[in-house]
This record gives C-alpha cells, structure tokens and sequence, in this order.
C-alpha cells in the first residue's frame, strides 16, 4: 500500500495542511520579514518591469554594438531620462489641462449621470421587455459592479501614492538588475550538482522566459490598444481622450477584465455629453477588443503563458478578492511561473521513475 499513488499523495496534502497550521500558529515569528517584505515590494516590482522593458536594448547595445556594461546602463538611463523629458514637456500640459477640467466638472457630471439614470427608472415600462429586463438585471447588478470597482480604483491610487513614497528606492534595484541580472541563476543552481544543477539551470531559464514574455509583451499590447482607443477617441470627439487612454493603458496591463474596467469612465462621459457618443465608445471599444484578440495578442503575446482565458479569469477574480489591486495584476504572470515550476517538477519525478524502470 505504500507504494500506491493515492497513499503518498494523501501524504503529502496531510503533511502540507501540518505545515501550514504549524506556520499560522506562529505567524508572529514572521511578521518582521512581512514588513521588509513589503517595504521593498513596490520597488522591486518596478525595477523588475523596468529591467524587463530595456533588457532587450541592453542586450542590443551589447551584443552588436560592443558596449561595456557599463556603458548599456548609461545609455539606458540616458533613453528613459530622455522619454520622460518629452513626455513631461509635451504630454504634461494637455494633461494637466484635462485633470484640472475633470475635477472642475465632477459635479455636473455627477448631476448629468443621476439625472438619465432616473429618467431610465421613470420610463423602463415603456421599453420593450427585452430592454426592460436587461435594465433591470443590470440595476439589481449595479451594486457589486460598483462596490468592485470603487475598491479597484481606491487599491490602484494606494498602489500608486505607496509607489511615489517609494520612488527614490526604484532607480537602485533597477541599476543593480542591469548590472548583475545574469548572475543570480548562477547563484542558485550552482548550490547543486550533476542532472539536478541542469535541471534547475533550465527551470530558472524558464521562469525568466515567462516573466520575460509576459512583461514585455503585456506592456506593448498595452500601448497599442491605447494607442488605438486614443485615435478612436479624438475621432469622436470625446472628452478627456489623452487622460482616459493613459488610464487605459495601466489597466489594459490585467488581461480580459482589464479593458472593460478601461471602458466604464470613457462610456459615462460619453453618455453624459451624447448618448450617440456613449455609443460610439461602446462601437469602438468592441472595434478595438476584436483587433486584440485577433491579431494584436496573438502575435505579441504567442504562447509565452499559454493559459487557458478561462483560467486567467478565476485567476484574476481570486487573487482580486486575496490580495486587491496588487492581487489583480500579479496573479497571471504568478499563477504562469508557478504552472512552469510544477510542469518542470513533473517532467523531472517523470525522467527519474523512466530511470528507474530501465536499472531495474
């Protein structure tokens, strides 16, 4: 019997619950590292999607161009200062000039918006049934949408104000994994030896090509889909476009949920200015939607996660409801590293008992 399957898998999840129960019962023990932890969490996130955008121009720069390492740093830095002087000297004052008239204008939109949904509740048994029951199923709704996305919104402005406070910590971890990222896979596999020190040479390559994918790839598509919603949005004249798009293109960062949470601002001024313009954003939201799952994602994206859509889903709403905003946007790209790890220990135990099968 021990040597059955099903005993040494109950084995293992009772051993794992032990664990677990004897780590909560002494989770005071750990409370200062929680707190290190999540001082340096912010920083390293973001030196660590930084160092994912630019690896590839250093990798450029030192490869085919001959450049010192040194060198592929102070020419990356040099890139990124000079990116944010431009954005900073053309993009800031029409984006300021929107923020300033958004917030002038808050209450009359507030006003406008309360005003039609009022009018919809007058007059919902003059539509047709079908309309009236969508109507209904949506105001009976209302109250999660709401809730979920004024806690979306209140953990995304945290994560960014805890980012400012933080800011001067970023340029130090960014630095540091331009200047010695290749010497931190040595660092771990070179503890083992023989088949074990290659097996976790080529789970750590792994890791590092997910993440690497992910990154890189989730922030273009980000561009482009906001890039295009920008274009659409100038088009029709829709107000605070720039600023809307911008918003976009963070949120566009959480795969599927993310750019309809981009759609619900741009879709209640464009019903407050115009229900024709609401309608227009719905057209080209949809427009642009298509165009990403298309042809955008598939080409940028290929198969560096390969998730199936419906478990980035569950994946998305459960690491929501565990860890927020925070939860929301690390949860794919966690949930891919750790399909990678178990594929790879699944691989290895299956090399090991062919191993064995062929001495015995």
């Amino acid at each position: 019997m021990l040597n059955k399957r099903w005993f040494q898998l109950g084995i293992g999840v009772l051993i794992a619950i032990l664990i677990v129960k004897f780590f909560l019962e002494i989770d005071h023990l750990f409370k200062p590292i929680g707190i290190i932890l999540g001082a340096i969490f912010v920083p390293l996130l973001a030196g660590g999607i930084l160092f994912y955008i630019t690896e590839p121009l250093q990798r450029l720069l030192e490869k085919k161009f001959k450049f010192p390492r040194w060198g592929s740093i102070l020419a990356i830095i040099f890139v990124l200062a000079a990116v944010v002087f431009a954005a900073v000297s053309w993009v800031a004052p029409y984006l300021t000039k929107q923020i300033t008239l958004l917030i002038q204008n808050i209450p009359w939109l507030f006003n406008e918006i309360e005003d039609k949904v009022n009018y919809v509740l007058k007059n919902r048994e003059n539509f047709p049934d079908q309309v009236t029951k969508a109507i209904n199923d949506f105001l009976a709704s209302l109250q999660d949408v709401a809730v979920f996305t004024s806690k979306f919104v209140v953990d995304f402005i945290s994560a960014l104000i805890n980012g400012a406070l933080l800011l001067i910590l970023i340029p130090f971890f960014y630095i540091f994994m331009l200047k010695d990222h290749e010497k931190f896979r040595p660092k771990v596999y070179g503890i083992f030896s023989g088949e074990t020190r290659e097996w976790m040479k080529e789970t750590l390559e792994d890791v590092n090509d997910v993440l690497r994918g992910y990154v890189q790839g989730q922030m273009l598509v980000s561009a482009i889909l906001a890039t295009l919603m920008f274009i659409g949005y100038s088009i029709i004249g829709l107000d605070y476009a720039l600023l809307l798009c911008i918003l976009a293109f963070f949120l566009n960062m959480v795969p599927f949920i993310g750019p309809w949470l981009a759609f619900l601002p741009a879709f209640f001024i464009g019903l407050v200015n115009d229900p024709m313009q609401a309608l227009w954003v719905c057209v080209i939201t949809l427009v642009v939607n298509q165009i990403d799952s298309n042809f955008v994602t598939p080409n940028v994206m290929s198969k560096s996660l390969d998730v199936h859509p419906l478990t980035v889903i569950t994946v998305i709403l459960a690491a929501g409801n565990i860890a927020g905003f925070v939860g929301i946007l690390l949860g794919v790209p966690i949930y891919a590293v750790i399909k990678v790890i178990v594929i790879s220990i699944y691989n290895r135990r299956k090399k090991i008992r062919s191993y064995a099968k062929e001495d015995i």
